[in-house]
């Protein structure tokens, strides 16, 4: 596996290693006559310190050189590594609003969204066993997201990614304020983990962020695959062309899971047993976490078309049944 790869002059792809399934996240050095945006850096853990000191040396590059910090969004496999950087270059940090407000409620004093999320879960049918090791889980990401940055909020509109000008678009669905850059003229576009090639982008869904984000990743999906696009540069796997075609084959790769999860609930389900009728009961506590909240998030807009609703929205346990069972 090439961990380096120079796609331009001035595009280079950096495979930062994550303690994941996925194995690493792409981040980007964007190379312009002011000096280098280095784009989702990745999650801060020794390897991956030891990767950059590694590729900047090798390329020459001093932190001085680096001008900014530009994040796709704010998960922390993309945004982990921005406090050490600006530590060390004293570069800004551009994030969405809506991205900087998930990360203080994730990772801010008291990190309220991971007793919100353990709420949800335990509401959801998610064993009461099982809570203890959550909440760990969701701890354990402080560190490695840490230092974190001062944020520079970044806003839809042009935005210089090395010396191209490049169109910022809100594209939300696997991360509230997720933001993708594309260059109208080369037709090229960051499109971070909003589409992907050959794996299917979570799509969570975190109580008080989003109302219906499925239904809101469907939608931008439309929009945004309707842009002339050569290369894609994505937040995992590798550059690709063919963007148009994926974001049709993600479209119904989700209705087909819509279809499959109304078809479970023949009878009264949790969210929880859907989740592991779909995705198996063998997974992590990592993988869980996001099985369940996409299990969510499928069901909240199956409720909000009319094809499921919940058996006694009042009761402490939410389940669900399909319209078409009753």
């Amino acid at each position: 596996m090439n961990i380096v790869t120079e796609h331009t002059d001035e595009i280079t792809q950096v495979k930062v290693p994550l303690p994941f399934p996925l194995r690493w996240v792409n981040a980007y050095l964007i190379r312009g006559s002011k000096g280098y945006t280095v784009m989702d850096p990745g999650l801060h853990t020794p390897d991956a310190e030891a990767l950059w000191l590694q590729v900047l040396q090798e390329r020459g590059i001093d932190f001085e050189h680096v001008e900014q910090i530009v994040l796709t969004h704010h998960h922390p496999d993309h945004y982990g590594m921005a406090g050490w950087f600006q530590e060390r270059t004293g570069a800004p940090v551009l994030l969405s609003e809506t991205g900087y407000a998930q990360v203080q409620l994730l990772w801010g004093p008291e990190q309220p969204m991971s007793a919100r999320l353990l709420e949800l879960f335990a509401r959801h049918g998610f064993p009461e066993a099982g809570l203890a090791e959550m909440t760990k889980h969701m701890v354990s990401f402080v560190d490695l997201v840490s230092p974190q940055p001062q944020v520079t909020l970044l806003r839809e509109g042009p935005v210089r990614l090395g010396d191209r000008v490049y169109e910022a678009m809100e594209t939300p669905g696997h991360a509230a304020g997720h933001l993708v850059f594309y260059d109208a003229e080369a037709e090229v576009i960051f499109c971070g983990d909003h589409v992907l090639p050959q794996i299917s982008p979570n799509v969570s869904f975190l109580p008080q962020v989003e109302e219906n984000p499925l239904g809101e990743y469907l939608r931008s999906l439309q929009e945004i695959g309707r842009l002339p696009v050569k290369m894609a540069y994505p937040g995992h796997r590798e550059p690709w062309s063919g963007f148009g075609a994926r974001t049709e084959e993600l479209v119904r790769h989700h209705h087909e899971r819509l279809a499959l999860m109304e078809g479970q609930l023949s009878a009264p389900l949790s969210a929880y047993e859907v989740c592991r009728a779909t995705f198996g009961d063998r997974l992590s506590v990592h993988q869980m976490r996001f099985a369940l909240s996409e299990t969510i998030a499928h069901l909240i807009l199956l409720e909000a078309e009319g094809r499921v609703q919940q058996v006694n929205p009042a009761a402490e346990l939410v389940r669900y049944v399909a319209i078409t069972a009753k």
